[in-house]
C-alpha cells in the first residue's frame, strides 16, 4: 500500500470490497494503547463488547452499557489513523425496536466517530440491519453463537451441529446480508457450515471459531497475546505469552522496590547548579514560610 493511499482510513465499503479477496484481518481493542499498537497491522478492529469480560471482569457480556460502549470507542477511534473501527452495540439497547436501535446507534457514530455498528442477531434483527443501513448507518452483522443471548442458548455452545441449527443459522447469515449488512460474523459454528455460507454470502464473512475458508477472522488481542489468563478458548492461537512478561517484570520491580534498589541515581532528579537541599528539619523550613 502507498503513502498516499495509507492516509485514507479503511471503511466498511472497502471492507465489503474485500469479499473473496485478500483475507480481512481483524482483532478486538478496547483502550488507545491497544488501539495504537494494532493499527497497522489490521484491517478492521471492533470494539467489542468482549470488553466487559476482558477488562471489567464480567461472567457474560450482558451487563455491558452504551455508555461503556462509547467511552471505549472513542478511545480507540482517537488512537487510529488506518483501520477501520466498528463498536458493538450492547445488550437491550436496540433489541426492542428498530428506532431504539437507531438512538443507540446514532450515539456511537456520533460520540465516537467509528465507521459503523455491530449487532448480534439473524432475522429477528434484519428488519432492524435494514432500517439502520437505510438511514446511513454502516451495520456489521453477527449469527452462530451469540453471547449476548447466552443465557437462552444454555452457554456458549458450538452451533450448527445438528440439522435444525444449522438451518437456523444459514437463514440469519442470508437475512442479514440481505438487509443490508456490510459483513458478518460467524462464531463457534462448525466448519463445514461457515465454509458453505462463506461461499453462498455475497458479503465478507469474518470467522471466530468457524472457518479458514471465511473472508476474514478475528480474536479478541488479549486471548491471542496471553494477557487473558490460563484458559485459552478452541477457536484462538496464542501468538504470544505477554501475560509472563508482565508477571516477570512486576516481579523484578517488587524485588528492587524492596531492596531499595529503584528508583536508582539516574530514575530521580538532582539538585541544580546553584541549589542545595534543605539543611534543616522540613517542618521548621515550613514554619518559617508561613
Amino acid at each position: 500500500m502507498t503513502a498516499v493511499a495509507r492516509i485514507r482510513r479503511l471503511m466498511p465499503r472497502d471492507i465489503a470490497a474485500r469479499k473473496g479477496g485478500t483475507p480481512i484481518v481483524c482483532l478486538t481493542a478496547y483502550t488507545a494503547p491497544m488501539a495504537r499498537l494494532l493499527d497497522d497491522e489490521v484491517d478492521l478492529i471492533l470494539v467489542g463488547d468482549s470488553l466487559g469480560m476482558v477488562l471489567y471482569g464480567f461472567d457474560t457480556t450482558v451487563g455491558v452499557t452504551l455508555d461503556m460502549m462509547i467511552a471505549h470507542g472513542r478511545a480507540v477511534v482517537r488512537a487510529t489513523s488506518h483501520a477501520c473501527v466498528i463498536v458493538d452495540l450492547p445488550f437491550g439497547t436496540y433489541e426492542e425496536a428498530p428506532r431504539v436501535a437507531y438512538r443507540a446507534a446514532a450515539r456511537v457514530m456520533a460520540e465516537t466517530g467509528a465507521a459503523g455498528i455491530k449487532l448480534e442477531g439473524g432475522e429477528t434483527m434484519a428488519p432492524t440491519i435494514r432500517f439502520l443501513t437505510q438511514r446511513g448507518i454502516p451495520v456489521l452483522g453477527h449469527v452462530g453463537l451469540m453471547p449476548q443471548s447466552v443465557n437462552v442458548a444454555g452457554g456458549f455452545r458450538v452451533q450448527g451441529k445438528t440439522s435444525e441449527e444449522a438451518e437456523r443459522v444459514l437463514a440469519d447469515a442470508h437475512a442479514v446480508a440481505k438487509a443490508g449488512a456490510f459483513g458478518v460474523v460467524i462464531e463457534n459454528t462448525v466448519e463445514p457450515l461457515a465454509r458453505a455460507l462463506t461461499a453462498e454470502l455475497a458479503i465478507p464473512t469474518i470467522g471466530i471459531g468457524a472457518s479458514a475458508a471465511c473472508d476474514g477472522q478475528i480474536l479478541v488481542s488479549e486471548d491471542m497475546l496471553g494477557l487473558g489468563g490460563d484458559f485459552v478458548p478452541r477457536f484462538a492461537k496464542r501468538y504470544a505469552a505477554l501475560g509472563e512478561g508482565i508477571r516477570s517484570a512486576v516481579k523484578a520491580y517488587g524485588a528492587e522496590v524492596k531492596a531499595r534498589r529503584f528508583p536508582g541515581p539516574e530514575h530521580v532528579y538532582p539538585a541544580g547548579p546553584g541549589e542545595a537541599p534543605p539543611t534543616k528539619p522540613l517542618a521548621t523550613v515550613r514554619e518559617r514560610a508561613s
